[in-house]
Formats: structure tokens, C-alpha cells, sequence
């Protein structure tokens, strides 16, 4: 089986980027395939790779291997090899998020693996974890989108049960001292139950360059759920103003105002 699932441009136009994506806990590359081809669709090469393996008593080597699978993956990801269409944005969800959080924030990263920004998705708060066993409570924990929620039932790699297990306290403790000195997107649903949003939106405030992105009536996969075209148009338009400072190239003005 190969070890990522890639998601390219349309045929003829030059790719503007390379997107890698880091599931979360119990997802499998194949939650991301929709996510994919939209970004692919506004011509970024999109690779998803499989969730982190982190082992909170062995926290610096777990990351280490971590951020050699990600340069792996980046100097892969280029048609015929050769490295990655700059500019390189690692996007992480859940558990994938936290761990790319916290990997930025430790010296050594591998070059290949340094990113021009970072998106971060659904970050639970400590100790936030779905209650109850049923399959049923967890899909209501992750996202209220049909399409979705047949997706995760359907795909025998989930492992069920994943929200109810803890994110290592150390990972956990690593992201939130972590200032990467990359832009950096962060994404959060108002309806997800796991989420520390005023943890969030401290964060957000002690960063250079982070904007913090808040989606009504979103949960936990914040990704892939109801709101998803919205949400792939957010990280699009980060990802177009990154070219320009992250200045946004269209200002919008409202009848509203």
C-alpha cells in the first residue's frame, strides 16, 4: 500500500504550492480525499500522509521520526521527484495538528520539512475527550455532515473510539510552548466540544502571524464537515496571501457595516 495519497493539479496549469496534510486520531488518509481535491482543484499539489505515531514518553524521538517522514514526503512530492513546489504548508488536524505544533517549535527540523506556513485544524484542549462508547456519539462529536459521517463508517482503517483516548500531556504541553516563526492558519468549529477556544485565542494573540479562523455551527473534524466548501475557500485564501504578505488580495465591503 503506498504511503501517501496525492491529489494533483488539473493537467496544464503550474502548480502554486504544495499542501501535505496529518490526520488525526483514528483517520485514515482516505477522510481527506474530498479535502484534497479541492485545493487541488485551485492547482496546489495535495499529499496526505497517515497519522502521527507519538509516544508521549518518548517524545523527542517520536518527533524526530515525525519530521523525517514529513521531509520524505516533501522532497517526494514533486512530479519526478526533485522536492517540493515551494511554498511548502503542512496542515494538521486534531492530534496531527498538535504534533505539527509542536515539532515547530524544537530545534532540528529537517530543511525538506520546513514549511512556509502551517495550517492547524481542530486542536483539543487538555485532557478533551468524546465521552461515551457508541460510534454514534463520536460521529456527533466529529461532524454533522452526512457525506462525511458515511465516509469514517464505511472506511475499515478508522479506529473507532480514538476521541475517547487523550493526546499525550507532554505533546499537549510542547504545542502550546511551540512559536513557530511561520504564518499560520488556525481553525476551530464554535460547535466543536473538544476545543479550548479561549486557549486558541490566546494562542492566536502570542504569534507574529497567526490568524485565527472560527466556523459557525463547525465540530470537531473541522475539515470535513457540514461547512466544508467554506473552509477550503478559507485556507485557499490564506494560502493566495501568503504570496503577498499575507495581505488579503480582496477586500470586502458590506451593506452590513
Amino acid at each position: 500500500m503506498p504511503e501517501y495519497t496525492d491529489h494533483h493539479a488539473p493537467e496544464g496549469l503550474r502548480t502554486r504550492g504544495t499542501v501535505i496534510v496529518v490526520p488525526g486520531r483514528g483517520e485514515t488518509r482516505a477522510a481527506y480525499t474530498r479535502f484534497g481535491r479541492r485545493l487541488a482543484a485551485d492547482a496546489y499539489r495535495v499529499r496526505v500522509i497517515d497519522p502521527p505515531d507519538i509516544d508521549g514518553n518518548d517524545l523527542a524521538d517520536s518527533l524526530t521520526r515525525f519530521g523525517d517522514r514529513l521531509a520524505a514526503a516533501a522532497e517526494d512530492s514533486a512530479t519526478g521527484g526533485g522536492g517540493a513546489v515551494r511554498p511548502l504548508v503542512l496542515v494538521g488536524a486534531d492530534r496531527g495538528a498538535v504534533a505539527l505544533a509542536a515539532l515547530l517549535g524544537r530545534d532540528g527540523v529537517p530543511p525538506a520539512a520546513r514549511p512556509d506556513a502551517v495550517v492547524l485544524a481542530g486542536i483539543p484542549g487538555a485532557g478533551a475527550t468524546a465521552a461515551g462508547g457508541r460510534w454514534e456519539d463520536e460521529l456527533d462529536v466529529r461532524t454533522s455532515c452526512p457525506a462525511h459521517r458515511g465516509t469514517l463508517t464505511e472506511d475499515a482503517g478508522v479506529r473507532r473510539g480514538a476521541l475517547g483516548e487523550e493526546v499525550p500531556r507532554a505533546l499537549l504541553t510542547a504545542a502550546r510552548d511551540s512559536a513557530p516563526d511561520v504564518p499560520a492558519l488556525l481553525l476551530v468549529g464554535d460547535a466543536d466540544p473538544l476545543a479550548d477556544r479561549e486557549a486558541l485565542v490566546r494562542t492566536a494573540q502570542s504569534l507574529p502571524r497567526a490568524r485565527l479562523s472560527v466556523v459557525r455551527g463547525g465540530h470537531h473534524d473541522v475539515l470535513n464537515d457540514l461547512q466544508h466548501r467554506s473552509v477550503a475557500a478559507e485556507i485557499v485564501t490564506f494560502l493566495e496571501a501568503l504570496r503577498e504578505g499575507l495581505v488579503p488580495v480582496v477586500t470586502v465591503g458590506s451593506s452590513a457595516w
